[in-house]
């Protein structure tokens, strides 16, 4: 029997790497402005989606996130992405940005959202794993200071290109929601992680990381990062958004500055490497655990 393949046709994306200033209305212009060019300057036709960098719209700075935290769905950055999508006819992944929630305390949370071409929500992830390190002679950061932690993994629905999972930077680290996403009942074709390592865990890590997800779990993963910012005691986010195929090749990667990658997702590349090298339907779940199956795992309304 032949597998029923994830990924029902190809899928054009366009990742957005730029960098964030103090500014929150400037800062959501440039995000704007960069998807308007996208789709004008897109070099591999028309695009069906376009994604965003974590933070995007702040300072990744654990002193500012309540200051720039806004409320879902009536906040403005919610609001200018829904109507970018719709305009565009196009899927949006919103990078990250801090959201306030008065419902739960006013905890803040790293939030990224998924809108549809009419500018609908179709998804909503927290962060799950929060970035709390300190690497002797690298660099020291803990969000657990000013942030919460989401407590779901997320997979959705991408119209009719089929299951997506979505993570959100540190997320990446742990392969537990790849899995997730991966296998039965969903699926999915891609992990989307919005993301910002930094000049010390970037070198270490970064490709690392992608390759790793995509090749355990024969999917696509798409990593948005900012741009590498020159200023003096900003985050030194790492830059080089990538995209990585199921074979664990890097499709496309961009610089440390602002650029627009461009990158296509081959439906026909994840359906011969599932077929080739079939470990997506070779697991031994009589001598393991399938924890997706048994463990019922927490996870967002597709």
């Amino acid at each position: 029997m032949v597998p029923k393949f994830p990924l029902t046709k190809s899928l054009k994306v366009a990742l957005i790497q730029l960098k964030a200033g103090a500014d929150k209305k400037a800062n959501l212009a440039k995000a704007t402005s960069y998807i308007d060019d996208a789709i004008k300057k897109s070099t591999i036709g028309k695009l069906d989606l376009v994604m965003l960098p974590e933070c995007f719209n702040s300072p990744y700075d654990v002193n500012q996130f309540r200051n720039y935290a806004e409320v879902i769905p009536t906040g403005d950055t919610t609001k200018l992405l829904s109507e970018t999508a719709k305009k565009h006819g196009i899927y949006i992944v919103g990078g990250s940005f801090p959201e306030i929630d008065p419902a739960q305390g006013d905890k803040i949370y790293n939030t990224s959202l998924i809108f549809s071409p009419s500018g609908d929500i179709i998804a909503k992830h927290r962060k799950v794993h929060l970035f709390d390190i300190d690497i002797q002679g690298g660099i020291s950061f803990k969000e657990s200071t000013s942030l919460s932690a989401g407590e779901r993994a997320t997979v959705f629905k991408l119209g009719d290109f089929g299951n997506v999972g979505l993570g959100i930077c540190y997320d990446i680290r742990f392969p537990e929601l790849a899995m997730i996403a991966s296998r039965n009942p969903y699926n999915s074709f891609a992990m989307f992680y919005p993301g910002a390592f930094n000049t010390t865990t970037g070198p270490l890590h970064w490709h690392l990381l992608a390759r790793s997800r995509a090749v355990d779990n024969e999917i696509y993963t798409v990593l948005c990062s900012p741009a590498r910012s020159n200023e003096e005691g900003g985050y030194p986010a790492y830059g080089h958004s990538l995209v990585v195929d199921p074979y664990g090749k890097i499709v496309a990667e961009a610089g440390e500055g602002e650029e627009i990658l461009y990158a296509e997702l081959d439906n026909e590349v994840l359906g011969k490497a599932r077929q080739g090298i079939p470990v997506h339907y070779q697991r031994r779940f009589d001598v393991y655990e399938d924890f997706v199956a048994n463990g019922s795992p927490k996870v967002g309304d597709l």
